[in-house]
């Protein structure tokens, strides 16, 4: 292979990592300080923007080691069989280029992955390494995520837990057998035993009440994974009872969603064209319902038709129609618990009720102080001088409050 300067490295290394959902791309306008005015930069090859629990975005250097792999999964573009350029960095370069773009502010942390090379020991020793020289030479103190190689030993899971903020494995599809069928050298089982391992080092790492000297921190952002959507046949009401299971089972901070894109030579096995984006928007909805509103999986499932959630509105929306005998709730009577499953009312914003009610009764004007729209709540509430009347059960109601899909305009 002919040597390749660092700059086309990174631009092929970063491209590359782009198909992993778990650090997602703000999508802002396009800013740099080229000419010496301002600080810092929105574009570079390799940043993107992830956002932590309490809004905050946090820019990363989101790289590959390298694009080659002895791995021949259908759904991957750096497949061994892929007509793709390969590339590979160094672990002193990974580290230079951590640095200097933390140095000139670019970035807070850093995204590494990895396909496999020689053997996954060997793989998950290269990205240890590097998360190792970072922390202990440079006394790097940004935000670190390391991807996993399931099948590496133990000890190196171990490892990378002490030197990462956050890890991650894979389940990539939510079925089985479709992961034996389109990824045979990888085994679900193997998977999940490192998910496995990685909950209980972060449970162990927990200091108890009692506990004089603090464990050793390990992952202290916990771990995530990613779903591949749409390559497998899977219907939403499956993903979602798979994602369900993941965060009870091992303990996840979140399943990412990554919508199936066709790839250059792709496998006869692999559907033609890729899932509306609506798709993967509306699982991720109905994500958000199971990790913070109290919906499960069988609930939000009432509202799909066949197995696919509703593109036409959102989830919550979804199971609220199909559920109207529980509506209209009295924002000034009803348990937090039900004010979460009013369509229109988000976490906040029953929080706030739930705080000002306490002091005066909850005029639909109040209400609609405390929410961003009082016109996606008046169907579904009752207070003090409202009531819905039929509005609750029209048999238009889905019509008027469904969302109308954005349309391109006309240049001319």
């Amino acid at each position: 292979m002919a040597r390749l300067d660092l700059r086309k490295k990174l631009s092929i290394l970063a491209d590359a990592a782009k198909y992993d959902a778990s650090c997602s791309s703000s999508g802002t306008s396009k800013r740099d300080s080229v000419g010496g005015r301002g600080i810092g930069s929105t574009e570079g090859m390799g940043i993107c923007h992830a956002y932590t629990p309490d809004g905050r975005c946090v820019s990363l250097l989101k790289i590959l080691l390298t694009n080659f792999c002895i791995y021949d999964c259908a759904y991957c573009i750096n497949r061994a069989s892929s007509n793709v350029e390969r590339a590979r960095f160094s672990v002193d370069e990974v580290v230079d280029l951590t640095l200097n773009f933390y140095r000139r502010n670019y970035i807070e942390g850093l995204f590494l992955s990895s396909g496999v090379i020689r053997n996954s020991d060997y793989t998950m020793e290269q990205l240890v390494l590097a998360a190792k020289t970072l922390r202990e030479v440079h006394d790097f103190r940004g935000y670190i995520h390391l991807k996993l190689i399931p099948e590496a030993d133990p000890k190196l899971v171990e490892m990378a837990g002490l030197y990462a903020d956050r890890l991650s494995a894979n389940i990539e599809l939510p079925r089985d057998e479709a992961l034996a069928r389109l990824a045979p050298q990888k085994d679900v089982a193997v998977i999940k035993k490192a998910m496995g391992q990685v909950r209980l080092g972060v449970e162990a790492a927990k200091p108890g009440k009692r506990d004089k000297i603090k464990p050793p921190r390990f992952a202290p952002g916990g771990q995530s994974t990613q779903l591949i959507v749409g390559a497998d046949g899977a219907p939403d009401t499956e993903i979602l009872d798979r994602s369900a299971s993941l965060y009870g089972g091992y303990g996840l901070r979140r399943v990412y969603y990554s919508a199936f894109s066709p790839i250059p030579d792709a496998s006869s096995v692999l559907p033609l064209s890729k899932p509306p984006l609506m798709r993967e928007h509306r699982l991720y909805q109905a994500d958000w319902l199971m990790r913070f509103y109290g919906f499960s999986a069988p609930e939000i499932g009432e509202g799909a038709t066949g197995g696919m959630l509703d593109l036409a509105v959102d989830p919550k929306l979804a199971w609220a129609l199909n559920r109207r005998e529980q509506f209209p709730v009295d924002v000034n009577r009803a348990p937090r618990e039900m004010l979460l499953r009013v369509p229109g009312l988000g976490v906040k914003a029953v929080d706030r009720i739930v705080s000002v009610r306490r002091y005066r009764t909850l005029r639909l004007e109040d209400v609609g102080r405390l929410t961003r729209s009082v016109d996606k709540v008046r169907a579904w509430i009752t207070a003090l001088d409202w009531t819905p009347g039929g509005l609750t059960d029209a048999a238009d109601l889905k019509a008027r409050v469904a969302t109308r899909a954005p349309e391109q305009l006309s240049l001319f």
